[in-house]
This record gives C-alpha cells, sequence and structure tokens, in this order.
C-alpha cells in the first residue's frame, strides 16, 4: 500500500492515484442524456446554483453518473466560493479531520489525502482540525482535479417555469443579461440559501453604521479601539468576538439569553449511517421531535473559540442578558438588557439565519406555490418552531413541492440541496459530515427522472441499436443441419 507521506511529488502522485481509481472504477460513466435544443439554444440539462462544498460534490455526483451536461454557477470569484475565506472567521472547521466529506467514496479525494499529500504524514498526525484557508486549498483542488464545469462572476436574478416543463433562468454577468435554458436546477445555496441573515426586530431604529451581522463583510481594523458588543454566542459570534479582540477592541460585551453556554452537541452523539440513511424514513411527527429537541438544546461553540474569547482581559460575558431594547445616542449605541445598560460602538449580530422564500427574488415565480411543512403538518403540541415550520416539504431528491397539485408542476425540477432540506432529510446537505451521501441521493434522484422523461428516445434508441455481437461465421455450415433422428430399436 502506497504511503502518502512518502509521496515523492505530492499532489502530481496523488492525482495520478485518483485518476487510476477511476479509471478502474470506469468513471465518470459514459454521457447518455440525449441533448435538446430549445428556442435556438442548446438546454443545459441540470444548472446548480452555487459553486460551494455542496455545489461541487453535487456536480461531481452528477458527472460521475453520465450527466455530462450540466454547469455551476456561482456570483463570487474563483477561489472565493462559500463562506471559507469570507465571513468565516474561525482559525479551524469545526468538523473533525478525518471525516471524509465531499470525496464520494474515493480515499484519493479526501482531505486527508490532499493534506498528507502536500504536508506530509507527521504534519497530519499533529494536526488538530483543518485550518479554514487550507480546506478552501482543498476545495479549490477538488474542483481542478475532477474538472468541475464551474462559472464564476454569474448570478441568477429570476428563475422562470416554461410551458414545455422546462426551466428558464435569467443570469447576469458583468452588466450582460443572458436567458439560460434548462431542465434541472440544484440550489447549493448554503446556510441562508432559502432567505437570509436574520437579524431581531430591535435593530430596526438604529442606523446601519453601528451594526452588522456576522454574515457580512466586517472591516475589523476600523473597530481598533472602539467598545463592540456581540449579540449571541453561537459558533460564529464567538469567531466574530475573538476576530473582533484580534483586531485590539478596547472593550468587547457578548450578550447571551440563556444561564449558561450549551455544554453538549447532541447530534454528534447520535451520529452514524443509521441517521444519515434513515432520518428521511421517519415518520414526520419523529422528525419534528428530533429536529426541535436538538435545536432547542443548540449547539454549544467549539472549545477553542471560546478560549479564543476568554483569553483577552476586555473580553465579558454577560448571561442572562438577553438583549431588551437598543437605543442610538449620537455616535454609539446603548444596549439595554434585564442586568444593565452598556454602550458600545457597534454590534455584531450573531443570530443565525432566517427560512423566507419571500426574500430571494430569485424564486419570486415559484416561491407562493412551493409547499412548506406548516402547509400539511400541524405543530405538535408544545414544539412550536419558526424555522422548522418555514422548512420547505421535499420529495426524495430534494424537489420542492406544490402547495397544490397542478399548480407549479416545475418545482419537480427544482431541487433544494442547502441547509432548509434538515427536516425532509436529515443533516445532508450543509454539514461536512454526510455531503456526499445527501449527493448521492440528489443525483440518484435527478437521473432517474432525466431517464423517465426521454423513455421514448431511449426506446428508439434501444430499438435502432443493431450493431451484432454474431457475425455469422461462428459455427461452420457443415455442422448447422439437423441430426439424425435416433433409431427406437437397439442396436
Amino acid at each position: 500500500m502506497s504511503d502518502l507521506g512518502a509521496f515523492p511529488n505530492g499532489l502530481e502522485a496523488l492525482e495520478d492515484r485518483l485518476r487510476q481509481d477511476l479509471a478502474w472504477l470506469e468513471l465518470p460513466a459514459k454521457a447518455w442524456v440525449p441533448p435538446r435544443v430549445v428556442d435556438g439554444r442548446p438546454v443545459v440539462d441540470v444548472v446548480i446554483i452555487g459553486g460551494g462544498m455542496a455545489g461541487l460534490v453535487a456536480s461531481g455526483m452528477l458527472k460521475r453518473m453520465g450527466v455530462a451536461n450540466h454547469v455551476v454557477l456561482d456570483k463570487a470569484p474563483a477561489g472565493r466560493e462559500g463562506p471559507w475565506v469570507t465571513f468565516a472567521r474561525m482559525r479551524t472547521l469545526r468538523s473533525p479531520k478525518q471525516l471524509t466529506g465531499p470525496a464520494m467514496g474515493l480515499p484519493a479525494l479526501t482531505f486527508r489525502a490532499y493534506f498528507e499529500a502536500r504536508y506530509g504524514r507527521e504534519a497530519w498526525i499533529a494536526l488538530d482540525r483543518a485550518p479554514r484557508e487550507t480546506w478552501m486549498e482543498y476545495l479549490v483542488w477538488y474542483r481542478r482535479v475532477l474538472e468541475l464545469p464551474v462559472q464564476n462572476g454569474i448570478s441568477v436574478d429570476a428563475i422562470l417555469p416554461r410551458d414545455d416543463g422546462m426551466l428558464d433562468l435569467i443570469c447576469r454577468q458583468g452588466g450582460r443579461e443572458e436567458t439560460m435554458t434548462t431542465r434541472h436546477i440544484v440550489l447549493a445555496t448554503g446556510r441562508d440559501g432559502l432567505g437570509g441573515p436574520f437579524v431581531p426586530p430591535i435593530a430596526n431604529g438604529i442606523d446601519r453604521k453601528f451594526w452588522a451581522h456576522t454574515a457580512d463583510e466586517i472591516d475589523f481594523s476600523a473597530l481598533t479601539g472602539k467598545r463592540v458588543g456581540v449579540i449571541g454566542a453561537g459558533a460564529s459570534a464567538m469567531d466574530n468576538a475573538a476576530t473582533a479582540l484580534e483586531a485590539g477592541v478596547a472593550q468587547l460585551n457578548m450578550f447571551v439569553r440563556r444561564k449558561e453556554l450549551p455544554r453538549i452537541n447532541k447530534f454528534t452523539g447520535i451520529g452514524s449511517q443509521g441517521v444519515v440513511h434513515g432520518f428521511a424514513g421517519l415518520p414526520d411527527e419523529w422528525k419534528w421531535r428530533f429536529l426541535n429537541y436538538a435545536m432547542g438544546q443548540q449547539t454549544p461553540p467549539p472549545r477553542p473559540s471560546v478560549q479564543r474569547v476568554s483569553s483577552f482581559p476586555q473580553a465579558h460575558l454577560h448571561l442572562e442578558s438577553p438583549v431588551i431594547g437598543l437605543e442610538q445616542e449620537g455616535d454609539h449605541v446603548v444596549v439595554r438588557t434585564p442586568k444593565g445598560r452598556y454602550a458600545v460602538d457597534f454590534i455584531v449580530f450573531g443570530t443565525g439565519f432566517k427560512i423566507d422564500l419571500n426574500g430571494r427574488p430569485e424564486l419570486a415565480a415559484v416561491a407562493p406555490y412551493i409547499r412548506l411543512w406548516r402547509d400539511r403538518f400541524p405543530t405538535p403540541a408544545g414544539m412550536s418552531n419558526g424555522e422548522l415550520e418555514a422548512s420547505p416539504d421535499l420529495g426524495e431528491a430534494f424537489e420542492f413541492l406544490e402547495t397544490e397539485p397542478g399548480a407549479c408542476p416545475a418545482l419537480a425540477k427544482i431541487h433544494c440541496f442547502n441547509f432548509p432540506a434538515t427536516l425532509s432529510h436529515g443533516k445532508l446537505t450543509g454539514d461536512i459530515p454526510a455531503i456526499s451521501e445527501g449527493a448521492d441521493r440528489l443525483a440518484r434522484g435527478i437521473v432517474r427522472s432525466l431517464f423517465v422523461s426521454d423513455r421514448e428516445k431511449h426506446f428508439e434508441n434501444l430499438e435502432a441499436f443493431d450493431t451484432p455481437e454474431l457475425l455469422g461465421d461462428e459455427w461452420d455450415e457443415d455442422k448447422t443441419g439437423v441430426l439424425p433422428e435416433l433409431s427406437s430399436e437397439r442396436t
């Protein structure tokens, strides 16, 4: 067995190994989807919106299964897709380093293989968790080595159903608008894929220059010597607090509703292939019960993130301190909690994300027809949960379903491969641990739909296929006669 840490040529040798693995497995499969043309332009079989981790592994799985005519669109420049080098501010990933993530079952495609090929086995052993910048470099390599069809700098302004059952995408690149027609769309748009950052209404009366959300671009250097308040104490709140402290803020106050920080990551405790593949099969009431409980317990911020903040003497944690008011006073804001009033120069909201289909203009033409869980599932007594109630109710391949059958059939061709799919499918679309299993489920569903839709063409191909296996010269003519009849008498 090869030792990746001993590879003399690092990534070059790893890539050779990956190519051989793919060849032995006969991957990617040959292209098999019949081409289509409408309005004088070729139809794209699948458009994936979002070129982050989820979009890349979705593309990899489709290519693997022979759906070659697909594209991945991302509005960010190449190498800046997703959160890793934009608004993610942790030092390392929160997931354990050994998780295989988007590798699709290929050992040579894992982060570990990549890391050891670059830095050696000893560096891997010494590594605690993956630095986020290194993880981004891995995803850039992943995209390159699989030759995935990513197009950068393209935003999608609208998704419009067509009378022929396909979909038009109104895309923009630079100042130029273009229409792309496709048979399926995959929304690989991340944590805020069906909504956006959640900011509580108390921010409404405060000038925007005084606050930001953790998902915003923030000039932390401008906060040097300032008083900063952070609302929330989840992982992103901690990472932003630490970044502010490292930029030299004079004082940092974290305001937290709870009596203490959550300490146990409940879902980690039950992580297994049973959860990965079995969650989607749970009765609806059990899906709700699992997620409502886990969300109520909350996920603790990583220990290193908390220590990164607590190491600064000017950092103060205010427990049992929900923010009940914000008052703008001249050049600063006063934060009111049940325990006191605190003057700050800037506020960072670590308050998570919301599901709000009306907040996504590209979905305006289809959003009114998308069925949410609250449209068909009565909220269990004592388990009210706004995020779950607003979650889309999805089919087996992550496709949207209609509130009224027949109202918008095109929804069956739009696949929600982002975080809000969790209630329907479990944690397969937004986190590293099971992203390959999620992409496999997605791609298989799309492949099935494409084949069934093209059944007439495939049957025509079946009838027209005339390449002979036998050429007629396999048997001598004198051996093809009729055998003489056996005599009924014994000789």
